[in-house]
């Protein structure tokens, strides 16, 4: 998208720079990334308001370190360093930096406001001491002619340095996390008084735009989507649909490997609640028949997705072919798919729910949510219309409940897995935890146990719960539930799911565990 508002966010490699887009976009200014090698093309095509240089894990002062076009430095428009950011800036506009004697700054720390500064406005003032959080073995000895220092640190005298004339900012910590309290108020100032916009970039703006661009994308064509029950192929269709209504045809290949009820919502949204053309395909015979006897859980992902693909490609050809292909590809994965050290690009991840059509049917893709990140997509969602069981809905994995039932999967153990995993999420959502819980889910583990029910002995199948909260997936804690929660939803599993006799709570981290158990 094209945007007269917006900021460059130039990639040094950080682990944390989709943060820094992503507090950006929470002050209302659309920002987007790009890794430095591609920062003049960037800079080109957007002509962004500002420019912020991202934190990176390379030092300044090795031989062919990253830098950026002097040039950018001087095209008249903000500029933001954070961290690397702050060094490179310094580096290549006369300053001078050194590595760190003492070993750097890491973890939580504390800097001292000696004078005013518009990153300031209305948050800190001279004289007080406010918590960052550092990582940084290098350190600015000298700053660059023009920059005057504004706060420090114990371990970096210039921890924040200013060029007021130019509008040149440079501070030595990570703003963009959570662990700077202010961080994202100190961002959301240099997007809003620095650079001078006004943060109006929402979503109704966004899906205005976007229905113009499928449009003259499309033009008169035939696109079709193959929709997984997930929120992102859900909200993609629903935005290509209200762009150019029935040239969009929905595929939904049921391989009978879903939550409790969740084709039949699926189903009746799109061709009830939209009146979206929809293909139901019931391949779950075809799915399970392929799974018998694998226990591997690789070999059941690539089963499941080269099936998934053949079924889905033999609906297109039925429908006389399309000229486009709609995914629901998300901003991580665009911003994941460029390598930093410069290496081919990736269009289409494995992990996608239709990955690898493109080449095979010589379509051309239409991405529409390319721009967003998840909550972004939900918020888009909303914008639409969709209930919110299908915009807050928590993750579920492409290859569905074949990957929560370690072992073979059958359609017994499926009808098994689904009665309790709906008990599971019926008891969460009862006690309004759904929302504060990033995933749920059961797991029926390829073990038996002995129990006791009335007078009788049983010999019965064991079921995991799990519940974690987490920000992005990447790292993720077991959910805390209230004393009585877990022994109440346990007692109604093995009374109400034949086939269970003991449930246990899954408390690993992810690390060393996984969120989902194959």
């Amino acid at each position: 998208m094209e945007h007269p508002d917006s900021i460059l966010i130039i990639d040094f490699g950080s682990q944390v720079t989709q943060l820094i887009a992503r507090r950006v976009r929470e002050a209302g200014v659309y920002s987007e990334v790009a890794p430095f090698q591609s920062a003049q093309d960037a800079f080109d095509r957007m002509q962004p308001k500002g420019i912020i240089l991202s934190g990176g894990p390379a030092s300044v002062t090795a031989d062919n370190s990253p830098r950026i076009p002097q040039g950018l430095f001087e095209a008249g428009v903000p500029i933001l360093g954070i961290c690397y950011g702050q060094q490179l800036m310094s580096a290549q506009l006369g300053g001078n930096v050194v590595v760190s004697g003492d070993g750097g700054e890491f973890g939580s720390a504390f800097i001292d406001i000696h004078s005013s500064c518009a990153l300031f406005d209305g948050l800190w003032s001279e004289g007080e001491r406010h918590q960052v959080w550092m990582s940084h073995g290098d350190k600015v000895d000298t700053i660059p002619p023009g920059f005057t220092p504004v706060a420090t640190s114990v371990g970096a005298p210039y921890a924040i340095v200013a060029d007021e004339a130019r509008r040149f900012y440079g501070v030595q910590f990570h703003p963009e996390v959570v662990h700077t309290p202010d961080g994202a108020k100190l961002i959301a100032n240099f997007a809003r008084h620095v650079c001078g916009l006004t943060g109006d970039w929402t979503m109704a703006e966004f899906r205005n735009t976007k229905i113009a661009e499928i449009r003259a994308q499309v033009g008169t064509g035939r696109v079709i989507c193959g929709l997984s029950g997930g929120v992102d192929s859900a909200v993609a269709a629903v935005l290509i649909h209200e762009a150019i209504g029935e040239q969009l045809t929905c595929v939904y290949v049921d391989h009978g490997l879903m939550r409790a009820g969740e084709s039949e919502q699926v189903v009746s949204l799109f061709r009830g609640a939209y009146n979206i053309p929809l293909i139901h395909v019931n391949v779950e015979e075809l799915f399970l028949t392929g799974l018998a006897g694998v226990t591997d859980p690789e070999a059941k992902r690539k089963f499941i997705g080269k099936t998934f693909i053949d079924v889905f490609e033999t609906e297109a050809r039925k429908l006389g072919g399309a000229e486009f292909l709609a995914q629901g590809t998300l901003y991580p994965d665009v911003i994941e798919s460029v390598s930093f050290t410069g290496g081919p690009s990736v269009t289409i991840k494995s992990h996608h729910n239709v990955g690898g059509l493109p080449e095979r049917m010589d379509m051309k893709l239409v991405e529409p949510l390319r721009e967003l990140f998840k909550d972004e997509v939900r918020a888009l969602g909303r914008e639409l219309g969709l209930p919110e069981i299908f915009v807050g809905r928590h993750p579920f994995p492409g290859p569905g409940l074949a990957i929560r039932i370690p072992g073979e999967v059958t359609k017994e153990r499926c009808d098994i897995l689904r009665k309790a995993d709906a008990v599971y999420l019926e008891e969460i959502r009862r006690a309004g935890l759904y929302d504060t819980i990033w995933q749920a889910f059961a797991v029926l583990l390829p073990v038996r146990s002995v129990g006791v029910m009335g007078d009788g002995r049983t010999y019965d199948n064991v079921l995991a719960l799990r519940a974690v909260t987490s920000t992005d997936g990447m790292t993720a804690e077991a959910f805390q539930f209230p004393g009585d929660f877990l022994p109440r939803v346990a007692t109604r599993i093995i009374n109400e799911v034949k086939g269970i006799n003991r449930v246990t709570y899954d408390y690993t981290s992810k690390p060393p565990g996984t969120i989902e158990w194959e």
